[in-house]
């Protein structure tokens, strides 16, 4: 993760960061090891930068979040999930091209 930008979020702060978010919310659902994962890492630290303060890219890693993973049902990585107004809007499984990512991001905005 190289933007400052990107927030981490675990099961303390994930209501905070994610569902009581007053902008829409991006969460990444990774792993260090998965490849997909690190395949799009750098596509979110870009969106991160580019839609500051429109949206919130946050990140929450699968191995150290198991719990969390569990409530989300995330059963495959990268699991992304958007928000707006604390409500799920779309959830992909997969890597996607980074133009996928803003058709959807736009659509939530």
């Amino acid at each position: 993760m190289n933007s400052e930008h990107v927030i981490m979020v675990n099961a303390e702060n994930y209501e905070a960061e994610v569902l009581n978010s007053s902008i829409p919310v991006v969460v990444d659902f990774y792993a260090d090891w998965c490849g997909p994962c690190q395949t799009i890492g750098p596509i979110m630290d870009e969106l991160a930068n580019e839609y500051q303060g429109k949206i919130k890219i946050c990140k929450v890693n699968v191995d150290g979040q198991r719990e969390l993973a569990r409530k989300f049902k995330v059963m495959s990585i990268p699991t992304i999930l958007m928000y707006k107004d604390g409500d799920q809007k779309n959830r992909l499984n997969g890597a996607y091209s980074k133009g996928e990512f803003i058709k959807m991001i736009d659509e939530i905005l």
